[in-house]
């Protein structure tokens, strides 16, 4: 039993006994309970820590992990306006005033849970359970805003909104706090090390997430020694990589396996499952998605070969790098095209004396055919299949361009929000056939936080910083090695020269392996590489070929460090603006 569904069955309950709750689904007891009652009985309790867990639902913390992809540099926006890849964002950008405040509301949740859970009636193991979960969370939500913003201020109680009045913490200080929270919950005996598959409390924190939390903190102060001992727990404590199909990772049927240390719990519901296969879908997904965030041209000619050679076009069509980039488009026209088609093409810039009528699609499938098996499982790369759906009748559908036909009949191409252009689209997360989800916008399968393969590259990247390179090799190829990627050292390839070398390696792994699952971002930006990796020269939202539709701009190193809202500026005159950001 999913834990959301065991709170759903506590939420009717408190409904027979109380009469405070209108709505059975609510798992959010503050907008109907105050807290003055929220702690006198056990089940009112249980529903003030789940309302702790409620608020990884919003969108800036766990809910919408895609939209952070598109900021890193596996994914990009559709419409390509956001701001802060434009070079246009302010003080007043809505992102960082909507991130603040979710993030602050969990943390107050917290202090109200830390605070108070000891006046419940609750047995002294529970209420030490509860006590370590709680700190947890909030070393999550105040791990969540120091990676941003570089230093917040630090409330530990109960405080109403007029007075949090607070000037800033430095960042060191709040990362001491961060750590001192998960400690605690660390060193309870109550708090478990993990809980198995199908346990009825699956889903709570726990002490394997504990040590995968330190040890991230541990590296964002470059404290590699300590987040090594940490990473090396949480295998210690029986969390493993998943042995299937990468694929298959990201299934219902697994998403409670030894991998998954920290999941957003979703279930079939409005409001409780999961929107990735809305976002990353197409037309030609269950439900007809709208392919909002799209798969990264720049990034897909990151992924190697399968030998582990570096890709390069020009291995697969001799002169393709020094083309123009509008011509390049020939090499992905669909066989067979009409006059009217080439004609179309050609207009646009498509130097047509290269197209082969009848072996166009062929030429290009091979590019990408013996390529690290994580491309084609993550991504849906031109004239590939796609297992989708018409309503409630599955069909088979193929990435063409120029887009012709419909959902339901032949050709069967596969039909986008974008058909006037060619873009890579997501496989990842993404529903398959027709029964897969119950509804476009709540898919009951859980969204990961935290899995071992991140423990695991993680602690590939601090032996590695400690120059323990060649342990460091070892790690990382267990990761490869589950996917069936040319193992590191195994060839000339994939021969790694030194520990600059196998940082970048280390790099391009977690970029490859954790795609499209809102990790990426905050590693750009604490290896400091946001920069140069996703606004490099003629970066931008490119159709597959390259042309650029929408161009990003850098506006300045201070990007970093996110601007301090505006809107609390004006509230607290007590918080400082952080450097290069003018209010």
């Amino acid at each position: 039993m999913k834990l959301i569904i065991k709170f759903c069955l506590l939420g009717v309950s408190i409904v027979l006994l109380t009469g405070c709750q209108s709505d059975l689904m609510d798992l959010n007891p503050y907008s109907s309970i105050g807290s003055g009652n929220m702690w006198t009985t056990e089940n009112l309790a249980d529903m003030g820590v789940m309302g702790i867990y409620n608020v990884l639902r919003s969108s800036n913390v766990a809910g919408d992990l895609h939209k952070f992809d598109s900021y890193g540099v596996s994914a990009d926006y559709r419409d390509g306006n956001y701001s802060l890849l434009m070079g246009n964002a302010t003080t007043s950008n809505e992102l960082f005033s909507d991130y603040w405040k979710i993030h602050y509301e969990g943390v107050s949740r917290c202090n109200d849970a830390i605070t108070n859970l000891q006046k419940a009636p609750l047995s002294e193991s529970k209420l030490a359970r509860l006590m370590a979960e709680s700190k947890f969370m909030r070393a999550y939500f105040y791990y969540k805003l120091n990676m941003v913003y570089k230093g917040v201020p630090l409330y530990l109680e109960p405080v109403e909104l007029e007075d949090m009045v607070k000037g800033r913490n430095s960042e060191t200080e709040v990362w001491n706090q961060v750590i001192t929270d998960l400690t605690d919950a660390i060193n309870t005996s109550d708090f478990p090390d993990k809980y198995t598959k199908g346990d009825g409390d699956y889903g709570r924190v726990t002490k394997g997430a504990a040590y995968a939390l330190r040890g991230k903190v541990y590296m964002w102060m470059n404290e590699w020694t300590k987040a090594e001992a940490d990473f090396r727990k949480v295998g210690d404590l029986g969390f493993a990589l998943f042995q299937g199909e990468y694929k298959q990772l990201f299934k219902e049927e697994n998403e409670q396996c030894e991998e998954m240390i920290f999941s957003l719990q979703c279930i079939g519901e409005s409001g409780y499952g999961n929107n990735f296969s809305f976002r990353y879908g197409s037309r030609g997904t269950f439900g007809s998605c709208w392919n909002t965030y799209l798969a990264s041209t720049d990034f897909v000619e990151t992924y190697e070969d399968a030998d582990g050679r570096p890709f390069d076009w020009d291995n697969y069509i001799p002169g393709f790098n020094s083309m123009d980039v509008a011509k390049r488009a020939v090499y992905f026209l669909r066989d067979g095209m009409t006059d009217e088609e080439k004609l179309t093409m050609e207009k646009a810039g498509a130097d047509l004396s290269k197209y082969l009528d009848n072996e166009n699609e062929a030429r290009i499938k091979t590019a990408y055919e013996h390529r690290d098996p994580r491309l084609m499982a993550t991504i849906i790369t031109p004239y590939s299949e796609y297992d989708g759906a018409d309503g409630v009748t599955a069909y088979t559908y193929t990435l063409r361009w120029p887009y012709r036909g419909s959902n339901t009949a032949a050709p069967f191409d596969l039909k986008t929000d974008t058909n006037t252009k060619f873009y890579y689209l997501f496989r990842k997360f993404v529903a398959e056939g027709a029964s897969e989800i119950p509804n476009r916008e709540y898919s009951p399968i859980d969204i990961p936080i935290i899995r071992y393969a991140d423990v695991v590259l993680s602690l590939a990247e601090c032996l590695n910083e400690q120059g323990k390179t060649d342990e460091a090799i070892e790690w990382v190829n267990k990761v490869r090695g589950r996917v069936g990627a040319a193992l590191l050292n195994s060839n000339q390839y994939t021969q790694v020269s030194g520990q600059e070398n196998m940082r970048d390696r280390i790099r391009n792994e977690r970029r490859w392996e954790f795609a499209g699952e809102g990790v990426n971002f905050f590693d750009e930006m604490r290896w400091k590489t946001w920069h140069e990796t996703k606004f490099k020269k003629n970066a931008g939202l490119k159709q597959i070929w390259g042309m650029v539709e929408f161009a990003y701009s850098w506006d300045g190193d201070h990007l970093y460090n996110w601007a301090i809202p505006r809107t609390e500026i004006q509230k607290n005159d007590n918080l400082t603006q952080n450097d290069g950001w003018i209010d």
